[in-house]
C-alpha cells in the first residue's frame, strides 16, 4: 500500500471510530447524557468535521498531482458543521 493510501486509511479507521463512539453516546440519551457526555459528543462531532475534511483535502491533493501529505487538519472553526 503506498504511504498516501496508507494515511488514508489511517484517517477513514479513524473516522469509524469516532462514528461509533458518537453513536453509542447517542444511543444513551433516552437514558440522559450527563454533561461530560453531551461535551464529548461535541468534541466528537468536531472531530469528524476535521477527519472529513482533512480527508477531503487528501484526495483533491492527489487528484490535481499534489502531494496529499501537505494537507494539514484545519481548526475546528473552520470546517465545524461540515455536511457529508
Amino acid at each position: 500500500m503506498s504511504d498516501a493510501k496508507s494515511h488514508e486509511a489511517e484517517i477513514i479507521q479513524r473516522i469509524g471510530e469516532l462514528v461509533n463512539e458518537e453513536r453509542d453516546l447517542r444511543e444513551q440519551y433516552e437514558h440522559r447524557l450527563t454533561p461530560q457526555e453531551r461535551e464529548r459528543v461535541s468534541g466528537l462531532e468536531r472531530a469528524l468535521d476535521q477527519c472529513w475534511d482533512l480527508l477531503r483535502q487528501r484526495r483533491a491533493r492527489e487528484e490535481f498531482g499534489e502531494s496529499p501529505d501537505e494537507a494539514r487538519v484545519r481548526p475546528a472553526p473552520e470546517v465545524e458543521d461540515y455536511r457529508q
